[in-house]
């Protein structure tokens, strides 16, 4: 027993003891390890470990202590590896595997048309694939089965839709600029037509008589009236005809108003409501131009006489001339385009204008034209209230009148801050003024004073501006209350302005109150 004993713990050849042999042999097998992070490979290194094929690890050793285990540890180890070194191996191949599936189905995606899938990176290489995307539009024409894809027309139809409207208003354009175009060509070929035809035209223009209705008239202003024919009677050689109209009250005052008398540049009032009447009828426009030929040139008053012949002024130019420096020349161009003297004086008959007339061209030295103090205040009368022209065409005619050079009549009876649209008459043996007054307090009155004199008389100027004053003082004063007048007799009737006076009376005949 003591040799067994013995046995077991003598040494060995080698010089160890059984039990450091055993702790030897145990120390000599190989430790599992864990698979340790890397460095990221190198390309040329990821192409030289894909092309090795797969080793394992050497097991870590003991220090050799003799010869014998020397060889022993050059000696590979033939223990199978551990299943967890296999799962740790599988991992990217099976990476690899995802990859090429996911790369395949891709490349079957991309024949039918649909997008490519982008490929994963690989973790286990530490590649980054690089990122390329390609539009739906090129990937439809790689694709040869894909069918078009339709195109939207919601912007096509916008695009129709604002050409059609602007070609729309292009062509609206144009039809306009045609049909102005023709309308002006037609005035002007208006213009240039023959006598007989303008005749019609203007005849045409005319307002029956028993159409129009007439200025209608109150009682007369006896107080003024007496003081007037007091004033009359001390110049005996003059032969007045006087008519004035109240246009609040319609009370008048009439003295020989309806007796026709030599009318000289008075005649051109009539001329200028005409021309306004064609105006507003649009057979004639403002800017059409006038030419001026020998047969029209006239003397005495106005400027246009200078010009060439040939010389062109337009419609409205040429009115303003006829009225503000009483131009002759301009009277007969208007007198011409209107349709000529007989169909003026017939238009102004069915304005009941009954003592109007015009006889020959301008200028009149003679007083062959001939009109009333009555017809010229009824014509103011009827364009005031809105009778013959529209209220545009009143009031630029009015305008024109208050621009008259010449105030040396009827202006210079007025007061202060009274404003007038009249027009002078002036030849030998006449002279006279007719006129609108607006005065401060707003009150309207209607005047036209006609006097028939030796010839230039100055004696009759003076006259025309002394009723002018009178009447001024009397429309300034207070209006007295309404009694049965001062000598205790009633109310006059109301009369109508188509009596003839006899001497200083009246015939008077009822009419409506308005």
């Amino acid at each position: 027993m003591r040799e067994s004993g013995n046995d077991l713990n003598m040494p060995s050849e080698d010089g160890f003891s059984p039990h450091q042999q055993d702790a030897r042999r145990f120390s000599n097998l190989p430790t599992p390890r864990l698979a340790q992070p890397t460095a990221r490979p190198r390309p040329a290194e990821r192409r030289s470990r894909k092309s090795e094929p797969a080793r394992g690890r050497k097991p870590a050793t003991a220090p050799a202590l003799n010869g014998k285990n020397l060889a022993a540890d050059r000696a590979p180890s033939t223990r199978a590896p551990l299943k967890f070194d296999e799962k740790l191996k599988s991992g990217p191949d099976r990476l690899r595997e995802q990859r090429d599936r996911r790369r395949n189905s891709t490349q079957a995606a991309s024949s039918t048309g649909n997008r490519r899938l982008k490929p994963v990176p690989n973790p286990a290489t530490g590649t980054h694939p690089q990122r390329r995307s390609r539009s739906p539009r090129k990937l439809s024409r790689l694709s040869a089965s894909a069918p078009p894809r339709p195109r939207t027309r919601s912007g096509t139809a916008i695009v129709y839709g604002t050409r059609l409207l602007i070609l729309g208003v292009g062509l609206g354009v144009l039809a306009g600029t045609i049909l102005s175009a023709w309308d002006s060509a037609r005035y002007f070929t208006a213009g240039a037509s023959s006598p007989e035809k303008t005749e019609q035209t203007a005849t045409v223009s005319a307002t029956p008589a028993d159409q129009l209705p007439m200025l209608t008239l109150g009682q007369e202003m006896l107080p003024l009236k007496n003081n007037l024919q007091a004033l009359v009677a001390q110049q005996t050689q003059l032969s007045p005809g006087m008519m004035i109209v109240d246009l609040d009250t319609n009370a008048y005052l009439n003295i020989n108003a309806s007796v026709a008398l030599p009318c000289a540049s008075t005649i051109k009032l009539p001329i200028l409501v005409a021309f306004f009447q064609d105006v507003d009828a649009g057979k004639i426009r403002l800017d059409e131009m006038l030419t001026m030929r020998s047969d029209l040139i006239a003397t005495e008053s106005g400027e246009m006489q200078y010009q060439p012949v040939g010389s062109q002024f337009s419609a409205l130019e040429t009115a303003t001339k006829m009225i503000t420096v009483s131009d002759n020349t301009a009277t007969n161009l208007l007198i011409d385009r209107l349709g000529g003297k007989e169909a003026l004086t017939q238009r102004f008959q069915s304005w009941g204008l009954t003592s109007t007339a015009i006889q020959n061209r301008l200028p009149d030295v003679e007083g062959t034209n001939t009109s009333s103090s009555q017809d010229l205040v009824t014509l103011l009368g009827l364009v005031s209230n809105g009778k013959l022209l529209s209220m545009r065409s009143r009031d630029r005619m009015l305008d024109l009148m208050r621009h008259t050079v010449n105030n040396s009549l009827l202006p210079s009876g007025l007061g202060e801050g009274a404003t007038i649209s009249h027009k002078t008459g002036s030849i030998g043996s006449m002279i006279g003024d007719v006129g609108l007054i607006d005065m401060p307090s707003g009150k309207r009155y209607l005047i036209a004073a006609m006097v028939k004199r030796p010839r230039n008389d100055e004696r009759a100027e003076e006259l025309i501006r002394q009723v002018s004053r009178l009447t001024y003082q009397y429309f300034s004063q207070p209006a007295p209350a309404q009694t049965s007048g001062n000598s205790g007799q009633p109310n006059q009737p109301p009369v109508s302005p188509q009596t003839n006076p006899q001497g200083t009376s009246l015939q008077r005949t009822k009419v409506a109150q308005p």
